[in-house]
């Protein structure tokens, strides 16, 4: 007897199989029952035939309620109708733990804060499952990505002295007695750390006390930060389009039955190929006002203007050489033109909006402090930062993937709550 999963069941054709999981629903036709069978891995359809099994097995299976765990054995047959390509002629049916009456999520449709409460349950479901899943292959893309390029893991702490970017929207925590913070970005350490390997990368949560309601937001998200010593604008841009796409492969190759269960159209993900378009936010803020938007050049982009932005191309779009004012202290000015620094916001298609940002970093120890000074940053806070501009500074570039929003935009589903485990919004923190 094989004991296997549902992924690998196609290795199994015509032989009979041992699965572990939970059952996911059921129905009748009085003669057949049809048992809906999860394990994890994925689902498939094991078929209870009255007449080919013992009455006991058939009566026992009208007992089963929903999300009952239990082991089934059976045949396993080729059924091209099925998201598998399988189903499993049931033999033997072992509970496990029956399920109590009532479980919350049945097969009717619930409202979205109702299946935010039961987030534990929820996902769960396919669509949700397949989510995960999907993420999970990011997860493991970009890792291998990062790997097999020379970059090195490092892990900066969540709680922090001071905020990376200036703003107020953090987390305060009394920290023995003196204040500190959840991290907003592993950034700066990420370049200290690439001041002693050259090329890093961080992969790890990240906060923001952003009173915000889009369904672009969270409070409480992952983000991926590589920070290259050596590599101007320029190499930046080629690393991030290299990933991106090397992202799209993975999951297309790996992951169709997922996309599959999402019915993702995946036309416009087959077409993200390096090199992707850019465009200067100058020119940007031309193309808006060409079509009747009231921008200012000096404003941010809104979802509106990116999604605008977007549509005018066939793939991911980098609107670079933001103004400087707009931008973080840290960022390098472009040499030619003061007002604009070295860096770029990466677009994604299909209203998705920015997933990345990231800029060649000021090397210059007085511009450096000249910067810090404007902005009425305390100096004292970043000794150690200024300190990699003191101690073999050299010019180095970085930016930032925002884990959600791509698996969001790769899913191809509306809201970004849905593609993290349990997510922590304006008015969430359970379960």
């Amino acid at each position: 007897m094989n004991q296997t999963t549902i992924a690998e069941i196609s290795q199994y054709d015509q032989q009979e199989v041992l699965l572990k999981g939970w059952l996911y629903n059921k129905r009748s036709s009085g003669k057949i029952h049809f048992l809906q069978f999860r394990d994890g891995t994925g689902f498939i359809q094991g078929v209870v035939v009255k007449s080919e099994v013992p009455e006991e097995l058939f009566e026992a299976c009208k007992k089963l309620t929903q999300e009952s765990s239990i082991e089934m054995i059976g045949l396993v047959q080729r059924d091209d109708r099925a998201p598998s390509g399988y189903e499993i002629l049931v033999k033997a049916v072992k509970p496990v733990s029956i399920a109590n009456e009532g479980y919350p999520i049945s097969l009717k449709e619930h409202g979205t804060d109702f299946l935010m409460e039961h987030r534990h349950l929820w996902m769960r479901t396919p669509k949700q499952n397949a989510i995960l899943r999907i993420r999970d292959e990011i997860n493991l893309a970009i890792r291998n990505f990062f790997h097999d390029r020379g970059f090195t893991l490092v892990e900066p702490p969540i709680i922090t002295p001071s905020s990376c970017e200036g703003t107020t929207e953090l987390f305060e925590l009394d920290y023995f007695g003196e204040k500190a913070y959840l991290s907003q970005t592993g950034q700066m350490y990420a370049e200290a750390a690439a001041m002693a390997f050259g090329k890093v990368y961080s992969f790890g949560p990240t906060f923001r006390a952003e009173k915000s309601k889009t369904r672009k937001h969270l409070n409480e998200f992952w983000m991926i930060e590589p920070e290259m010593a050596y590599v101007d604008f320029e190499g930046n841009l080629e690393v991030q389009q290299e990933m991106i796409q090397y992202i799209i492969e993975k999951v297309l190759q790996n992951k169709k039955t997922e996309l599959k269960i999402l019915q993702r159209d995946t036309t416009a993900l087959e077409n993200v190929k390096a090199p992707f378009p850019r465009i200067t936010y100058t020119d940007a803020v031309k193309m808006l006002q060409e079509a009747n938007f009231e921008f200012q050049w000096g404003d941010d982009f809104g979802a509106p203007h990116e999604t605008y932005i977007a549509e005018q191309y066939d793939k991911p779009v980098f609107i670079t050489h933001f103004p400087t004012k707009m931008k973080a202290f840290y960022m390098q000015p472009d040499p030619s033109n003061p007002e604009v620094v070295l860096g770029a916001d990466l677009i994604a298609p299909e209203g998705y909006g920015e997933i990345i940002g990231g800029s060649e970093r000021i090397h210059d120890l007085d511009f450096l402090l000249e910067r810090i000074k404007e902005e009425n940053l305390p100096q004292d806070i970043y000794e150690w930062y200024i300190d990699l501009r003191r101690y073999g500074t050299v010019p180095h570039s970085g930016f930032g993937l925002g884990l959600e929003r791509t698996v969001a935009w790769i899913c191809g589903i509306d809201h970004i709550r849905q593609t993290i485990p349990f997510a922590r919004t304006l008015n969430r923190v359970y379960p």
